[in-house]
Protein backbone atom coordinates (compact mmCIF):
# COMPACT_ATOMS: atom_id res chain seq x y z
CA UNK A 1 0.00 0.00 0.00
CA UNK A 2 2.21 2.73 -1.23
CA UNK A 3 2.43 5.74 -3.44
CA UNK A 4 1.41 5.74 -7.06
CA UNK A 5 3.38 8.63 -8.46
CA UNK A 6 6.97 9.73 -8.42
CA UNK A 7 5.94 13.07 -6.94
CA UNK A 8 4.00 11.42 -4.13
CA UNK A 9 6.83 9.01 -3.36
CA UNK A 10 9.46 11.69 -3.05
CA UNK A 11 10.69 12.73 0.39
CA UNK A 12 8.15 14.64 2.42
CA UNK A 13 8.27 18.40 2.03
CA UNK A 14 6.25 21.39 3.12
CA UNK A 15 3.34 22.11 0.80
CA UNK A 16 3.50 25.65 -0.50
CA UNK A 17 0.37 27.74 -0.86
CA UNK A 18 0.85 27.58 -4.64
CA UNK A 19 0.91 23.78 -4.56
CA UNK A 20 -2.12 23.70 -2.31
CA UNK A 21 -4.04 25.82 -4.82
CA UNK A 22 -3.56 23.10 -7.44
CA UNK A 23 -6.07 21.04 -5.45
CA UNK A 24 -8.63 23.84 -5.40
CA UNK A 25 -12.02 23.06 -6.88
CA UNK A 26 -14.39 20.20 -6.34
CA UNK A 27 -13.07 16.68 -6.69
CA UNK A 28 -15.00 14.27 -8.91
CA UNK A 29 -17.11 11.55 -7.29
CA UNK A 30 -14.47 9.06 -8.43
CA UNK A 31 -10.96 9.33 -9.78
CA UNK A 32 -11.41 6.09 -11.73
CA UNK A 33 -10.69 5.84 -15.42
CA UNK A 34 -14.06 5.56 -17.14
CA UNK A 35 -15.21 4.47 -20.58
CA UNK A 36 -14.86 7.44 -22.90
CA UNK A 37 -11.87 8.89 -21.04
CA UNK A 38 -8.60 9.25 -22.98
CA UNK A 39 -6.95 5.85 -23.30
CA UNK A 40 -3.40 7.16 -23.01
CA UNK A 41 -0.85 4.34 -23.19
CA UNK A 42 -3.29 1.65 -22.05
CA UNK A 43 -4.03 -1.51 -23.94
CA UNK A 44 -6.85 -3.90 -23.11
CA UNK A 45 -7.33 -7.67 -23.06
CA UNK A 46 -10.61 -9.42 -22.31
CA UNK A 47 -10.06 -12.68 -20.46
CA UNK A 48 -13.73 -13.63 -20.11
CA UNK A 49 -15.49 -15.09 -17.08
CA UNK A 50 -13.28 -15.63 -14.03
CA UNK A 51 -14.09 -18.20 -11.31
CA UNK A 52 -13.30 -16.80 -7.88
CA UNK A 53 -12.23 -18.41 -4.60
CA UNK A 54 -15.63 -17.49 -3.14
CA UNK A 55 -17.37 -19.77 -5.61
CA UNK A 56 -18.77 -16.85 -7.57
CA UNK A 57 -17.84 -16.06 -11.16
CA UNK A 58 -16.95 -12.55 -12.30
CA UNK A 59 -18.20 -12.19 -15.88
CA UNK A 60 -16.49 -10.53 -18.82
CA UNK A 61 -13.26 -9.58 -17.07
CA UNK A 62 -11.04 -7.07 -18.84
CA UNK A 63 -7.44 -6.23 -17.96
CA UNK A 64 -5.85 -2.89 -18.81
CA UNK A 65 -2.09 -2.90 -19.22
CA UNK A 66 0.93 -1.11 -20.65
CA UNK A 67 4.02 -2.52 -22.29
CA UNK A 68 7.54 -1.49 -23.24
CA UNK A 69 10.23 -3.16 -25.31
CA UNK A 70 9.91 -6.01 -27.79
CA UNK A 71 8.96 -9.62 -27.12
CA UNK A 72 11.64 -11.96 -28.47
CA UNK A 73 10.74 -14.58 -31.11
CA UNK A 74 11.00 -17.25 -28.40
CA UNK A 75 8.93 -15.13 -25.97
CA UNK A 76 11.61 -15.68 -23.32
CA UNK A 77 12.46 -12.08 -22.36
CA UNK A 78 9.23 -10.96 -20.71
CA UNK A 79 9.15 -9.31 -17.27
CA UNK A 80 5.90 -8.79 -15.42
CA UNK A 81 5.79 -5.74 -13.14
CA UNK A 82 2.98 -5.78 -10.57
CA UNK A 83 1.91 -2.60 -8.81
CA UNK A 84 0.97 -1.83 -5.24
CA UNK A 85 -2.44 -0.93 -3.83
CA UNK A 86 -2.77 2.57 -5.25
CA UNK A 87 -0.65 2.03 -8.34
CA UNK A 88 -1.66 1.13 -11.87
CA UNK A 89 -0.17 0.12 -15.20
CA UNK A 90 1.57 3.47 -15.79
CA UNK A 91 4.99 2.37 -14.56
CA UNK A 92 6.89 4.84 -16.71
CA UNK A 93 5.94 7.71 -18.95
CA UNK A 94 4.77 11.29 -18.53
CA UNK A 95 1.49 12.53 -17.20
CA UNK A 96 -0.96 13.43 -19.93
CA UNK A 97 -4.35 12.54 -21.37
CA UNK A 98 -5.52 9.37 -19.63
CA UNK A 99 -2.70 9.48 -17.08
CA UNK A 100 -3.14 12.08 -14.32
CA UNK A 101 0.39 11.53 -13.06
CA UNK A 102 3.76 10.40 -14.35
CA UNK A 103 4.89 6.80 -14.02
CA UNK A 104 5.74 5.49 -10.56
CA UNK A 105 9.08 3.67 -11.18
CA UNK A 106 11.06 5.77 -13.67
CA UNK A 107 14.43 5.11 -12.04
CA UNK A 108 14.07 1.34 -12.29
CA UNK A 109 12.29 0.58 -15.59
CA UNK A 110 13.46 1.98 -18.91
CA UNK A 111 16.25 1.88 -21.50
CA UNK A 112 19.55 0.98 -19.86
CA UNK A 113 17.98 0.82 -16.38
CA UNK A 114 17.89 -2.29 -14.14
CA UNK A 115 14.71 -3.50 -15.83
CA UNK A 116 16.06 -2.65 -19.24
CA UNK A 117 13.37 -2.12 -21.85
CA UNK A 118 16.02 -2.39 -24.60
CA UNK A 119 16.59 -5.98 -23.50
CA UNK A 120 13.32 -7.07 -21.91
CA UNK A 121 9.68 -6.96 -22.91
CA UNK A 122 8.10 -5.37 -19.86
CA UNK A 123 4.39 -5.60 -19.22
CA UNK A 124 2.38 -4.12 -16.35
CA UNK A 125 -1.34 -4.84 -15.84
CA UNK A 126 -3.74 -2.84 -13.70
CA UNK A 127 -4.90 -5.20 -10.96
CA UNK A 128 -8.33 -6.81 -11.02
CA UNK A 129 -10.53 -4.66 -8.76
CA UNK A 130 -8.50 -1.56 -9.55
CA UNK A 131 -9.78 1.65 -11.06
CA UNK A 132 -7.56 2.41 -14.02
CA UNK A 133 -9.07 0.31 -16.79
CA UNK A 134 -9.22 -3.25 -15.46
CA UNK A 135 -12.54 -4.64 -14.28
CA UNK A 136 -13.35 -3.12 -10.91
CA UNK A 137 -16.12 -1.42 -8.97
CA UNK A 138 -16.28 1.56 -11.37
CA UNK A 139 -16.68 -0.78 -14.37
CA UNK A 140 -20.09 -1.49 -15.81
CA UNK A 141 -21.74 -4.73 -14.73
CA UNK A 142 -23.87 -6.75 -17.17
CA UNK A 143 -26.93 -4.71 -16.17
CA UNK A 144 -25.31 -1.52 -17.46
CA UNK A 145 -24.70 0.05 -14.05
CA UNK A 146 -21.43 0.28 -12.18
CA UNK A 147 -20.54 -2.74 -10.09
CA UNK A 148 -19.97 -0.56 -7.04
CA UNK A 149 -20.17 -2.54 -3.82
CA UNK A 150 -21.82 -5.42 -5.73
CA UNK A 151 -18.44 -6.50 -7.10
CA UNK A 152 -17.72 -9.96 -5.68
CA UNK A 153 -15.10 -10.25 -2.94
CA UNK A 154 -11.63 -10.62 -4.46
CA UNK A 155 -8.56 -12.25 -2.96
CA UNK A 156 -4.92 -11.94 -3.91
CA UNK A 157 -5.22 -15.38 -5.50
CA UNK A 158 -8.21 -14.28 -7.58
CA UNK A 159 -6.17 -11.36 -8.87
CA UNK A 160 -3.30 -13.66 -9.79
CA UNK A 161 -5.72 -16.00 -11.58
CA UNK A 162 -6.73 -13.01 -13.69
CA UNK A 163 -3.06 -12.19 -14.35
CA UNK A 164 -2.37 -15.76 -15.41
CA UNK A 165 -5.24 -15.63 -17.89
CA UNK A 166 -3.97 -12.26 -19.09
CA UNK A 167 -0.47 -13.66 -19.71
CA UNK A 168 -1.98 -16.55 -21.66
CA UNK A 169 -3.82 -14.07 -23.91
CA UNK A 170 -0.50 -12.33 -24.58
CA UNK A 171 1.10 -15.65 -25.54
CA UNK A 172 3.59 -15.63 -22.66
CA UNK A 173 3.94 -19.00 -20.97
CA UNK A 174 7.00 -18.18 -18.86
CA UNK A 175 8.30 -14.88 -17.51
CA UNK A 176 12.00 -14.18 -17.12
CA UNK A 177 10.98 -12.40 -13.92
CA UNK A 178 7.90 -11.35 -12.00
CA UNK A 179 8.55 -8.26 -9.91
CA UNK A 180 6.42 -6.37 -7.40
CA UNK A 181 6.41 -4.37 -4.21
CA UNK A 182 3.93 -4.29 -1.32
CA UNK A 183 0.61 -5.64 -2.64
CA UNK A 184 2.39 -6.38 -5.91
CA UNK A 185 4.86 -8.56 -4.00
CA UNK A 186 1.94 -10.52 -2.56
CA UNK A 187 0.95 -11.28 -6.15
CA UNK A 188 4.55 -12.25 -6.95
CA UNK A 189 4.55 -14.88 -4.20
CA UNK A 190 1.27 -16.33 -5.42
CA UNK A 191 2.60 -16.49 -8.99
CA UNK A 192 5.58 -18.52 -7.78
CA UNK A 193 3.33 -20.92 -5.87
CA UNK A 194 0.33 -21.16 -8.19
CA UNK A 195 2.29 -21.36 -11.44
CA UNK A 196 5.92 -22.33 -10.71
CA UNK A 197 6.60 -23.34 -14.31
CA UNK A 198 5.62 -19.86 -15.50
CA UNK A 199 8.19 -17.99 -13.41
CA UNK A 200 11.97 -18.08 -13.82
CA UNK A 201 12.78 -15.39 -11.23
CA UNK A 202 10.83 -13.45 -8.62
CA UNK A 203 11.44 -10.18 -6.81
CA UNK A 204 9.51 -9.78 -3.57
CA UNK A 205 9.89 -6.20 -2.32
CA UNK A 206 8.61 -5.11 1.09
CA UNK A 207 5.82 -7.60 1.73
CA UNK A 208 5.12 -10.47 4.17
CA UNK A 209 4.11 -14.06 3.47
CA UNK A 210 0.81 -13.39 5.24
CA UNK A 211 -0.94 -10.26 6.47
CA UNK A 212 -0.66 -10.07 10.25
CA UNK A 213 -3.37 -9.08 12.72
CA UNK A 214 -1.68 -5.70 13.14
CA UNK A 215 -1.69 -5.09 9.39
CA UNK A 216 -5.32 -6.17 9.06
CA UNK A 217 -6.20 -3.82 11.90
CA UNK A 218 -4.47 -0.89 10.21
CA UNK A 219 -6.29 -1.69 6.99
CA UNK A 220 -9.65 -2.07 8.71
CA UNK A 221 -9.73 1.48 10.07
CA UNK A 222 -9.03 2.81 6.58
CA UNK A 223 -11.90 0.79 5.15
CA UNK A 224 -14.18 2.11 7.88
CA UNK A 225 -13.08 5.69 7.15
CA UNK A 226 -14.26 5.27 3.56
CA UNK A 227 -17.53 3.56 4.46
CA UNK A 228 -18.35 6.06 7.24
CA UNK A 229 -18.45 8.97 4.79
CA UNK A 230 -22.19 9.70 4.27
CA UNK A 231 -21.43 10.42 0.62
CA UNK A 232 -20.24 6.82 0.18
CA UNK A 233 -23.91 5.81 0.00
CA UNK A 234 -23.14 2.12 0.42
CA UNK A 235 -20.85 2.27 -2.61
CA UNK A 236 -23.48 3.74 -4.96
CA UNK A 237 -22.10 7.23 -5.62
CA UNK A 238 -21.03 7.26 -9.25
CA UNK A 239 -23.80 9.64 -10.31
CA UNK A 240 -22.89 12.20 -7.63
CA UNK A 241 -21.92 15.69 -8.88
CA UNK A 242 -18.37 16.92 -8.42
CA UNK A 243 -17.75 17.67 -4.77
CA UNK A 244 -20.46 15.33 -3.53
CA UNK A 245 -18.67 11.98 -3.73
CA UNK A 246 -17.02 10.12 -0.81
CA UNK A 247 -13.85 12.17 -1.05
CA UNK A 248 -13.63 13.04 2.64
CA UNK A 249 -13.62 9.40 3.68
CA UNK A 250 -11.17 8.39 0.95
CA UNK A 251 -8.83 11.29 1.78
CA UNK A 252 -8.95 10.38 5.47
CA UNK A 253 -8.07 6.76 4.67
CA UNK A 254 -5.17 8.02 2.60
CA UNK A 255 -3.90 10.19 5.45
CA UNK A 256 -3.98 7.18 7.77
CA UNK A 257 -2.11 5.07 5.24
CA UNK A 258 0.57 7.68 4.73
CA UNK A 259 1.50 7.44 8.38
CA UNK A 260 2.14 3.73 7.87
CA UNK A 261 4.22 4.25 4.74
CA UNK A 262 6.62 6.89 6.04
CA UNK A 263 8.57 7.18 9.32
CA UNK A 264 8.35 9.35 12.40
CA UNK A 265 12.00 10.33 11.90
CA UNK A 266 11.38 11.67 8.41
CA UNK A 267 8.27 13.64 9.35
CA UNK A 268 9.86 15.03 12.49
CA UNK A 269 13.05 16.12 10.74
CA UNK A 270 11.31 17.70 7.75
CA UNK A 271 8.37 19.43 9.42
CA UNK A 272 9.27 19.74 13.11
CA UNK A 273 6.57 22.04 14.57
CA UNK A 274 6.54 24.48 11.67
CA UNK A 275 3.39 26.30 10.66
CA UNK A 276 1.84 26.15 7.22
CA UNK A 277 1.31 29.91 7.14
CA UNK A 278 1.63 32.95 9.37
CA UNK A 279 -1.50 31.94 11.26
CA UNK A 280 -0.90 30.32 14.65
CA UNK A 281 -2.24 26.71 14.72
CA UNK A 282 -2.74 27.03 18.49
CA UNK A 283 -6.14 28.66 18.37
CA UNK A 284 -5.27 31.23 15.72
CA UNK A 285 -6.92 29.45 12.80
CA UNK A 286 -3.67 28.15 11.34
CA UNK A 287 -2.37 24.67 10.68
CA UNK A 288 0.85 22.82 11.30
CA UNK A 289 2.81 22.16 8.13
CA UNK A 290 2.53 18.40 8.57
CA UNK A 291 -1.27 18.69 8.71
CA UNK A 292 -1.27 20.60 5.45
CA UNK A 293 1.02 17.98 3.93
CA UNK A 294 -1.40 15.19 4.81
CA UNK A 295 -4.38 17.22 3.60
CA UNK A 296 -2.73 17.98 0.27
CA UNK A 297 -1.87 14.38 -0.51
CA UNK A 298 -5.23 13.09 0.73
CA UNK A 299 -7.05 15.52 -1.54
CA UNK A 300 -4.74 14.77 -4.45
CA UNK A 301 -5.42 11.07 -4.06
CA UNK A 302 -9.18 11.50 -4.44
CA UNK A 303 -8.63 12.87 -7.94
CA UNK A 304 -7.01 9.69 -9.22
CA UNK A 305 -8.54 6.84 -7.23
CA UNK A 306 -11.90 5.29 -6.49
CA UNK A 307 -13.33 4.77 -3.01
CA UNK A 308 -14.86 1.37 -3.80
CA UNK A 309 -11.59 0.16 -5.31
CA UNK A 310 -9.76 1.24 -2.17
CA UNK A 311 -12.07 -0.98 -0.12
CA UNK A 312 -11.88 -3.92 -2.54
CA UNK A 313 -8.10 -3.89 -2.82
CA UNK A 314 -7.50 -3.36 0.89
CA UNK A 315 -9.75 -6.33 1.64
CA UNK A 316 -7.79 -8.38 -0.89
CA UNK A 317 -4.59 -7.52 0.94
CA UNK A 318 -6.20 -8.70 4.18
CA UNK A 319 -6.83 -12.06 2.46
CA UNK A 320 -3.11 -12.53 1.82
CA UNK A 321 -1.72 -15.71 3.36
CA UNK A 322 0.34 -17.98 1.14
CA UNK A 323 -0.07 -20.76 3.69
CA UNK A 324 -3.88 -20.74 3.65
CA UNK A 325 -5.04 -24.20 2.59
CA UNK A 326 -1.47 -25.27 1.83
CA UNK A 327 -0.28 -26.56 5.18
CA UNK A 328 1.15 -23.27 6.40
CA UNK A 329 3.58 -20.64 5.15
CA UNK A 330 6.70 -22.82 5.20
CA UNK A 331 4.99 -25.58 3.25
CA UNK A 332 3.70 -23.11 0.67
CA UNK A 333 7.04 -21.39 0.18
CA UNK A 334 8.73 -24.77 -0.25
CA UNK A 335 6.85 -25.04 -3.55
CA UNK A 336 8.70 -22.07 -5.02
CA UNK A 337 11.28 -23.10 -7.62
CA UNK A 338 12.14 -19.68 -9.06
CA UNK A 339 15.38 -17.84 -8.36
CA UNK A 340 14.48 -15.15 -5.86
CA UNK A 341 15.18 -11.70 -4.53
CA UNK A 342 13.60 -10.75 -1.22
CA UNK A 343 14.09 -7.13 -0.17
CA UNK A 344 13.07 -5.54 3.12
CA UNK A 345 13.39 -2.02 4.51
CA UNK A 346 14.84 -1.47 7.97
CA UNK A 347 12.49 1.47 8.69
CA UNK A 348 9.30 -0.12 7.33
CA UNK A 349 6.64 0.10 10.03
CA UNK A 350 3.85 -1.22 7.81
CA UNK A 351 5.46 -4.47 6.62
CA UNK A 352 8.39 -4.87 9.04
CA UNK A 353 11.56 -6.70 8.11
CA UNK A 354 10.64 -9.89 9.99
CA UNK A 355 8.15 -10.70 7.23
CA UNK A 356 10.90 -10.67 4.61
CA UNK A 357 13.22 -12.63 6.91
CA UNK A 358 10.63 -15.41 7.02
CA UNK A 359 10.27 -15.49 3.25
CA UNK A 360 13.97 -15.39 2.44
CA UNK A 361 14.78 -18.18 4.88
CA UNK A 362 12.25 -20.47 3.22
CA UNK A 363 13.26 -19.99 -0.42
CA UNK A 364 15.83 -22.37 -1.81
CA UNK A 365 17.17 -20.43 -4.83
CA UNK A 366 17.93 -17.03 -3.39
CA UNK A 367 20.18 -14.67 -5.37
CA UNK A 368 21.58 -13.32 -2.07
CA UNK A 369 21.60 -16.13 0.48
CA UNK A 370 19.18 -17.00 3.32
CA UNK A 371 18.76 -13.43 4.54
CA UNK A 372 16.82 -10.72 2.72
CA UNK A 373 18.52 -7.77 1.10
CA UNK A 374 18.06 -5.06 3.71
CA UNK A 375 17.57 -1.54 2.45
CA UNK A 376 18.64 1.16 4.91
CA UNK A 377 16.37 4.16 4.43
CA UNK A 378 14.64 6.90 6.38
CA UNK A 379 11.62 6.69 4.09
CA UNK A 380 9.94 3.60 5.52
CA UNK A 381 7.72 1.40 3.40
CA UNK A 382 7.86 3.80 0.46
CA UNK A 383 11.62 3.36 0.16
CA UNK A 384 11.30 0.73 -2.55
CA UNK A 385 9.79 3.46 -4.74
CA UNK A 386 12.29 6.13 -3.73
CA UNK A 387 15.68 4.42 -3.35
CA UNK A 388 16.09 3.63 -7.04
CA UNK A 389 19.83 2.96 -6.96
CA UNK A 390 19.72 0.38 -4.16
CA UNK A 391 16.60 -1.36 -5.46
CA UNK A 392 18.01 -1.33 -8.98
CA UNK A 393 21.27 -2.92 -7.87
CA UNK A 394 19.38 -5.75 -6.19
CA UNK A 395 17.26 -6.30 -9.29
CA UNK A 396 20.34 -6.40 -11.53
CA UNK A 397 21.77 -9.15 -9.32
CA UNK A 398 18.57 -11.15 -9.62
CA UNK A 399 18.31 -10.76 -13.39
CA UNK A 400 21.92 -11.90 -13.74
CA UNK A 401 21.21 -15.07 -11.74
Amino acid sequence: MDWQTTADAMPARIVSEARALTMAGRAPATGAWREGDPVGDRRFVTIGDLPLESGETLPGVRIAYEQWGTLSPRADNAILVLHALTGDSHVIGPAGPGHPSAGWWPGVVGPGLPIDTDRYFVVAPNVLGGCQGSTGPASLAPDGSEWGARLPFLTIRDQVSAQLAFAERLGISRFAAVVGGSMGAMHVLEWAIMAPDAVERIAVLAAPAAATADQVALNSVQIEAVRADPAFRGGDYYDAPDGEGPTRGLALARRMAMLNYRTAAELNSRFERSWQSGLDPLGGGGRFAVESYLDFHGNKFTRRFDANSYVVLTQAMNSHDVGRGRGGVASALARVTAASLVLGIDSDRYFPLDGQVEIAAALGRSAHGPDPVMLHSEYGHDAFLIEHAAVGEALRTLLAA
